[in-house]
């Protein structure tokens, strides 16, 4: 159980329901000394967000807990205090005082500023009200798929309201979708609801072409709320299925599951006809191939974890594709000159033309940024995609028989290869944000294991209780990084990880990739 330290509350769980069935007592007498002291602290804490409260605090009168729950709210709100309930979600118990807290304590749709969005096609921004009245704007963040409803589409409405069978536009795609039912979710059960308004989080049935991260809104007044970033995939894993009849079924579970999860990838590897799937660790993938076999009754076998190098360039560059073909009837004709340089970080591919006079005619210029492109997903280090790249088209020529899109597209690609071995090029590997917090008598074993794992110590931060190590460490050396801190700290320790950005591999670390590579492309 646990004890309430605003209700001053015992609170205990019953096993046999899985913590449904709950009853509050008093405290007992050996644990009494011990919550006062802790509502001592907290009551100090929360008095520093009110003045009346503080005065209260000061000179020893009662403090109700409704007076706690008003300064904490209006605290909180303000982003001035982060609450923290006692709970085990693992063994079913603090569940409902988690949820009681989130209603008494968190704003309301009311208590939160107006959303701005910005009108599409222009650079006007506007904003949304929470109100019935105003035009209907909310934002997908979730989409899941149910075994009875099928795909469900969970939808936080930011303003106006909705009504069951009536159209909403889709500003990502540029799309208009009916929504046939709303349904209100409350864990497995659903409530079916005629119209939802302003505030609401709702899950929609109907929607094909909503992913995470759109915006919904009326047509006749668009908005584009701020969309969701996700990050690129860090690690590839090759997965086959274990029977025949897995094999029916692998693609379409897989199909369901990319569709739920954004940072989820699913391909099939042209070269050795696996299917290959990426997500941000070893963990993630580990998971979705465990709710392969438990949500859709597919096995897989899967294979060693890879990790999703980059590559990018260090100096600019100048190169010429020329692709000149004949094959006794028309032949091909296409030549680009190109000036190349590294890029700001997380801008992609930027095509620029500088050409003039008709060197290079405008409908093939399409072509050759289609080629650049294309060029960028194989690498002239290892074969990794290139990460951030100014592309710069400044001269070039054509015939007027045989020039046409692909010739250009192919001399662009060529082009970019050719300047990429100029550039300087070289390899880029994930890193990671890593927090381990363990016991103390390890500390020594478990940061030694960290540096011999080229992993960067960050800082060492005392807790009551535990010792906080924060790291950054590359995504290669994290692999089977769980079972070695359960060995070195007796199943003491725990840790969070999360991708960082990418990074220069050092010179010893990229011979050794590349001869991996290299060593896989011969066995082909």
């Amino acid at each position: 159980g646990l004890i309430d330290l605003i209700e001053m509350k015992s609170v205990t769980y019953e096993d046999s329901s899985q913590g449904v069935n709950f009853y509050e007592t008093e405290i007992p007498d050996d644990l009494m000394e011990h919550a006062l002291h802790h509502r001592e602290k907290m009551l100090e804490a929360v008095a520093d967000f009110d003045d009346h409260l503080l005065a209260k605090f000061v000179d020893g009168e009662e403090i109700t807990p409704d007076e706690i729950v008003g300064v904490l709210r209006r605290a909180t709100i303000a982003l001035k205090a982060v609450p923290v309930t006692c709970g085990s979600a693992f063994r079913f118990k603090g569940v409902q005082r988690l949820l009681d807290a989130i209603v008494a304590l968190l704003p309301s749709p009311l208590d939160v500023a107006e959303v701005v969005g910005v009108v599409p096609d222009s650079e006007q921004t506007e904003a949304r009200k929470p109100d019935d009245d105003e035009p209907f704007a909310g934002l997908a963040f979730k989409v899941m798929t149910d075994p009875y409803v099928g795909r469900l589409t969970f939808v936080r409405i930011y303003s106006g309201s909705l009504q069951a069978g009536s159209y909403i536009y889709n500003v990502n795609t540029g799309k208009r979708e009916r929504v046939s039912r709303l349904l209100e979710m409350h864990a497995n059960d659903r409530t079916e609801r005629r119209e939802v308004y302003a505030g609401d989080i709702i899950a929609m049935v109907g929607l094909k072409d909503t992913t995470t991260g759109d915006t919904l809104c009326d047509e006749s007044k668009p908005i584009q709320l701020e969309k969701i970033e996700f990050a690129d995939p860090v690690v590839h894993v090759a997965v086959e299925p274990k029977t025949r009849a897995d094999q029916e079924h692998l693609h379409a579970a897989l199909a369901k599951l990319s569709d739920e999860d954004p940072t989820f990838k699913v391909r099939v590897d042209g070269d050795t006809g696996q299917t290959v799937i990426s997500g941000m660790g070893e963990l993630h993938l580990e998971i979705l191939t465990d709710r392969l076999f438990r949500e859709f009754k597919v096995g897989v076998n899967v294979g060693r974890p890879e990790v999703a190098y980059k590559e990018g360039i260090r100096s600019a560059a100048t190169a010429t594709g020329r692709f000149v073909r004949q094959t006794g009837g028309r032949g091909q004709f296409g030549h680009v000159e190109i000036e190349l340089e590294p890029g700001e970080a997380g801008s992609g591919l930027v095509f620029e033309s500088k050409i003039v006079g008709g060197n290079v005619p405008r409908e093939y210029i399409p072509s050759v940024r289609d080629g650049i492109h294309e060029a960028m997903s194989s690498g002239p280090v290892a074969g990794y995609p290139i990460e951030d790249l100014k592309v710069v088209l400044v001269d070039g020529s054509y015939h007027e028989v045989d020039s046409s899109e692909m010739a250009f597209k192919v001399a662009g690609s060529m082009a970019l290869k050719e300047g990429l071995k100029r550039a300087v090029p070289f390899l880029m590997e994930p890193i990671m944000d890593l927090e381990v917090v363990l016991p103390e008598q390890y500390l020594g074993d478990v940061v030694g294991d960290l540096s011999s794992h080229r992993a960067d110590i960050q800082g060492i931060n005392i807790r009551s209780d535990a010792q906080v190590v924060s790291a950054v460490i590359p995504l290669a050396e994290t692999f089977g990084y769980a079972t070695r801190l359960r060995s070195l700290t007796q199943g003491r320790a725990i840790f969070t990880m999360q991708f960082s950005r990418f990074r220069e591999v050092p010179r010893q670390i990229m011979e050794e990739v590349v001869a991996r590579v290299q060593g896989l492309d011969q066995r082909r």
